[in-house]
């Protein structure tokens, strides 16, 4: 018999061997023997652990001992060996051989000379007594005999647990193994291997469904699901023994059991759950709620051979078990309801917790969501590509975060940071200070300017609050970028010949510190070029310090840059890819926020420009300029709906404007028109009446425009459209 099936079936204690030496018992208290009712309660040693023989023990008779002794039926036992009636005297002398002793009652009393009292529990008729340890186990051989006594084993089954140490020991191996899921499906594949087939010959598990999460208290009917079933294949071993499958295949019993079922309220059903206790199927309660569980379709075997067991979770009961036995299988024991009780509540505890542990996971999930973009934009010259890693499974939420903004003139405002910390505190200051930004940027105001307003806004955020955070503004019609950082890793840039540097930029102190100033710096930004932002999660683990990490990364970009060659940059997106492929299996201890920003640009020969005095004659002069610009870009089918849209809002700038307006043309994927002027008031679109004689312009635009909008800015506001090229 092999190993493994030493460890799947719990054993019962073994039968004395007759004339095999045991060693004095021990003295210690903590040893006692839990007594069966048959036997005597005062007899010498009775606190002792009985302990069994061992191969290669020396035995204390001549006699020989038999791996199994013979079952009597008047309830004695007959074996070779040392004589254990009291009126046999002493064993044989040595070469006399040994003597045959009459039969004795299995429960009769050890005799003087033989002071060990711990006389074990004999098995009942038709169970073979099971050794207690792997090396008391007949081992099997060919032929189905006993390698050390030649003599032939009785025919293998499923090892019954006849003691209540193997079922403690069964016990203690469930729940630990119970105890290793952390979410629903594994806590419920662990009950069933647990069980099969030890226990039970088939498990079936139904839950609520839905799920109760916490003190939550469903509404409706209680329906049951039939989440998971296992049980022992039909082939059976050669040598005799249970062969288990690794997969048990639960699809019979799935195809005839009913998935779903309804608790009817007052039912048979609905009273076994609310006992909580595990129950015989041939008890009266649950002869009625097995059917209304199961359907008519699976029979139940008969007697004591299923085990209804209700899964009680902190507040309520969540769900069944139903422990099946074969008919050939010995059937369950009274004791074995309390295994299936401990097996129910285990399940049932872990069930509740994993629910509990999904719900957060949840919430973490969607709170992460919620804080980061959901998509990125679109903004004219430039694009973008973007990632995000939690800090672990067990950690989903953290403080780093990126962002996109879209600025008046087609700028784009690029921003990283990283809050300190990650959990649900950092995300929702992250959260907040991100939203800071974002009002921040819509203000036009300089790099500079924006990360002061951050320290302030950490500052009131608690004192302990702090941040870094590195924000960039990038013009694709100047080419420039200009970057203001706060205590974060600097930026770097790839080139399209495949350079790569690290970009000087002041470090600056993190956001939260207060009382110190940040400073910006302007710099060139090809067409073609690549810039990445990052978090400190991509550069610094316990394995490297920031600086070697910045190092590696630029190594990295300049690697995968000469792929493609100095005349194409690498995709966006597989550049990201390819960034993150540099982190090794335990070379993360930080969440990781990425952003990537291709430059493109706006050539020169793409923009117009013009300053209009604030006159009656202005909007005259715009439609005339924005008439040759469209000309000389070939766009002379869009020169009617120009005119018209430029004509209505230089009109209603130079109404209210003391200062010269801006008016730029921009030509891209689409065409762009921005009209700026010194007044900060948005305007507003409205709903003219007949009798109005105004009002109609910004109708107009939001009529034929592709897009428009008023932006303010710290000189202003620009008003700007969008039209479809034809």
């Amino acid at each position: 018999m092999d190993s493994t099936r030493v460890t799947e079936h719990p054993t019962s204690h073994e039968r004395r061997q007759p004339g095999a030496g045991r060693p004095p018992a021990p003295a210690d208290p903590r040893g006692a023997l839990l007594r069966t009712p048959e036997q005597p309660s005062a007899l010498p040693g009775a606190t002792a652990l009985p302990v069994q023989a061992r191969t290669g023990d020396t035995p204390r008779g001549s006699g020989t001992t038999t791996p199994y002794g013979k079952h009597n039926p008047t309830g004695g036992q007959t074996s070779a060996g040392t004589d254990m009636s009291p009126s046999s005297g002493s064993a044989s002398a040595p070469g006399t051989g040994a003597s045959t002793p009459p039969p004795a009652s299995e429960h009769s009393q050890p005799s003087a000379a033989e002071p060990d009292p711990h006389r074990p529990r004999p098995a009942p008729e038709a169970i073979p007594a099971q050794p207690a340890n792997e090396q008391d186990r007949p081992s099997g051989s060919p032929g189905g005999k006993d390698r050390r006594t030649g003599q032939g084993l009785p025919p293998a089954g499923p090892m019954p647990m006849r003691r209540d140490g193997d079922r403690l020991r069964f016990v203690g191996a469930a729940t630990r193994r119970i105890a290793r899921g952390i979410d629903l499906d594994e806590i419920v594949m662990g009950l069933c291997r647990a069980t099969v087939p030890t226990f039970s010959d088939a498990i079936l598990v139904y839950l609520r469904d839905p799920l109760p999460v916490g003190d939550e208290r469903p509404t409706g009917p209680v329906v049951l699901r039939l989440r998971r079933t296992d049980r022992i294949p039909e082939e059976r071993d050669t040598d005799g023994g249970f062969m288990p499958a690794l997969q048990p295949e639960p699809s019979e019993l799935q195809s005839m059991t009913a998935e779903l079922c309804e608790v009817r309220p007052g039912g048979a059903l609905a009273e076994v759950l609310r006992g909580v206790r595990p129950v015989f199927a041939d008890a009266p309660a649950a002869r009625a709620a097995l059917p209304e569980l199961l359907g008519d379709d699976l029979a139940v075997p008969s007697g004591q051979r299923a085990i209804l067991a209700p899964l009680r979770g902190r507040r309520r009961v969540i769900g069944a078990a139903l422990f099946l036995r074969r008919p050939e299988r010995l059937a369950f024991e009274a004791d074995d309801l309390l295994v299936a009780a401990q097996l129910a509540t285990h399940s049932a505890l872990g069930i509740d917790k994993a629910v509990l542990y999904g719900r957060e996971a949840y919430i973490a999930d969607e709170l992460q969501r919620t804080m980061l973009p959901e998509t990125l934009p679109r903004p004219t010259g430039v694009r973008l590509a973007s990632r995000y890693l939690p800090a672990a499974e067990t950690a989903r939420v953290g403080g780093d975060w990126y962002d996109a903004i879209p600025l008046p003139g087609s700028r784009v405002a690029l921003v990283v940071g990283d809050v300190m910390g990650h959990s649900m505190t950092s995300a929702a200051i992250m959260g907040q200070l991100r939203t800071t930004a974002q009002t921040l940027a819509g203000l036009d105001l300089p790099p500079q300017e924006v990360l002061h307003h951050l320290d302030e806004q950490a500052q009131r955020l608690g004192t302990d609050r702090m941040a870094t955070c590195l924000y960039a503004v990038y013009d694709p019609v100047s080419h420039r970028i200009t970057i203001a950082n706060a205590g974060h890793p600097p930026p770097v840039l790839l080139h399209l010949g495949g350079r790569a540097e690290v970009l000087r930029v002041p470090p600056g102190a993190p956001i939260g510190v207060g009382g110190v100033d940040f400073e910006a710096v302007e710099l060139d930004a090809p067409a073609g070029a690549t810039l990445l932002l990052y978090t400190d999660g991509l550069v610094e683990s316990r394995l490297r310090d920031v600086w070697t990490g910045i190092e590696q990364l630029r190594e990295r970009l300049a690697a995968t840059a000469q792929l493609t060659g100095p005349d194409h940059p690498p995709p966006l997106e597989a550049l990201c890819d390819e960034v993150l492929d540099m982190l090794g299996p335990g070379d993360r201890d930080d969440d990781i926020a990425l952003l990537a920003a291709r430059f493109d640009g706006i050539a020169p020969s793409d923009v117009a420009y013009w300053f209009l005095e604030p006159e009656d004659a202005a909007p005259g002069r715009a439609r005339r300029l924005a008439r040759r610009a469209l000309s000389r870009w070939g766009l002379e089918d869009m020169t009617d709906s120009v005119e018209l849209l430029v004509s209505e809002v230089v009109t209603n700038a130079v109404r209210y404007a003391s200062r010269p307006v801006t008016l730029r043309l921009l030509r891209t994927d689409v065409l762009r028109c921005e009209v700026g002027d010194d007044v900060p008031q948005l305007p507003r679109l409205r709903q003219a009446r007949a009798t109005d004689e105004g009002g109609r312009g910004l109708y107009l635009v939001n009529k034929l425009a592709r897009r428009w909008g008023a932006t303010r800015l710290s000189t202003g506001k620009v008003v700007w459209f969008e039209l479809n090229r034809g």
